[in-house]
């Protein structure tokens, strides 16, 4: 850690600080530094469109294409009715995994423990700081020495747990600092939308808002057992984060975590196509995470939530450990197919686990392929 940062020493009594970092827009944002004629348009990363004929989905875009309605996983071809004049880009992981190892070596100098948890994304346990107004100091040290290094923005959140840091990264972005204390959860997050709490989507919050639920503060007041009826056993979890209590931690990499994207859609989805195609945006986007992180998975599993909020999860452990983007999609479609014929889906998730460090002797599904 930076030690002219450093306050004083750290005492059994000093608050848990947490600080979460989120490249703003990462592919598309590399993308525009390289090529600075793009800066102000609206670049989207991901398959070809071939003016709307495209089978593939977006990996991410900038601000300027969100403004469309443009946003991960969505199906290339909808991308492109949306927003024909956009910069449409195919994805360079090699470059933007060079960018993320140089930004990820700033923030591990700065962090008690350090927890990565996507290519462009990491936790860091600041506790030793003492307060968060010396968190918030060195987040301004480390948001300047990204942008001095790398000539990328990033927006950061700190509060007492990962959770409460993720939801203040999202308040500001692009390129804000929110410090979310204890005593401020209330004044801070009470009045966001249900959604602002990860995990919960539109749909859910569709949900939600008939049972008189709209904002973070409504679960505060609702009655526990109410809760219970709509989060089952975390119930309680969710009643005590939204009251400032988040236990949540940052964790160094363990064998038995693992790493997933979901995607609620704006509309209840019939189609499986479009369904499938989501699914195969959320695998390159993991199979990135997996390269970047050097990481090998077994487990596969898919997760579908009906139009009636019944949700369901079919997982398949494979043979062997492999990152192979070709067997882990066809595993996700072999699962997902028998599921969406002829209903209406709400959610579709994808989570990758059994990870593995990669060992130089190890055999993996890669190896007996063709």
């Amino acid at each position: 850690m930076n030690e002219t940062l450093r306050p004083g020493a750290h005492t059994r009594d000093s608050p848990r600080i947490v600080m979460h970092v989120d490249m703003d827009s990462f592919f598309a944002s590399v993308e525009v530094r390289e090529h600075p004629d793009l800066a102000g348009k609206p670049v989207v990363i991901g398959a070809d469109p071939m003016k709307g004929e495209g089978r593939g989905v977006v990996c991410t875009c900038s601000y300027e294409a969100r403004k469309y309605g443009i946003h991960s996983a969505m199906a290339i071809s909808r991308a492109y009715r949306l927003c024909p004049d956009a910069v449409f880009m195919s994805p360079r992981y090699r470059l933007y995994s060079e960018v993320s190892d140089r930004i990820m070596a700033i923030l591990k100098g700065y962090a008690d423990r350090f927890q990565q948890v996507s290519i462009d994304e990491a936790y860091l346990d600041v506790s030793t700081l003492g307060n968060f107004t010396w968190a918030g100091a060195m987040a301004e040290r480390i948001k300047d020495d990204i942008m001095s290094a790398e000539h990328l923005s990033c927006s950061v959140g700190i509060g007492s747990g990962k959770t409460i840091a993720k939801i203040a990264s999202d308040m500001k972005k692009p390129g804000g600092l929110v410090v979310i204390q204890p005593s401020q959860v209330a004044e801070l997050i009470h009045p966001l939308p249900v959604t602002r709490i990860p995990g919960i989507g539109r749909k859910t919050a569709i949900f939600l808002r008939q049972k008189n639920i709209s904002t973070i503060g409504d679960i505060s007041r609702t009655d526990i057992q109410v809760l219970r009826d709509i989060f089952g056993k975390g119930a309680v979890q969710v009643r005590d984060l939204v009251d400032g209590v988040d236990t949540s931690e940052v964790i160094e990499f363990s064998g038995s975590k693992s790493i997933s994207r979901e995607t609620t859609f704006l509309q209840d989805c019939e189609d499986p196509g479009h369904i499938l195609e989501t699914l195969e945006g959320m695998s390159r986007i993991l199979c990135s995470d997996l390269d970047h992180l050097d990481l090998l998975v077994r487990t596969i599993t898919i997760k579908i939530r009906f139009s009636d909020f019944s949700t369901v999860t079919r997982a398949r452990s494979l043979p062997c450990h492999t990152r192979d983007p070709r067997a882990i999609l066809s595993t996700a479609r072999d699962l997902a197919l028998p599921l969406v014929a002829g209903k209406k889906i709400r959610l579709v998730g994808l989570r990758l686990s059994s990870i593995a460090t990669i060992d130089s002797t190890q055999r993996t599904i890669g190896d007996f392929s063709s």
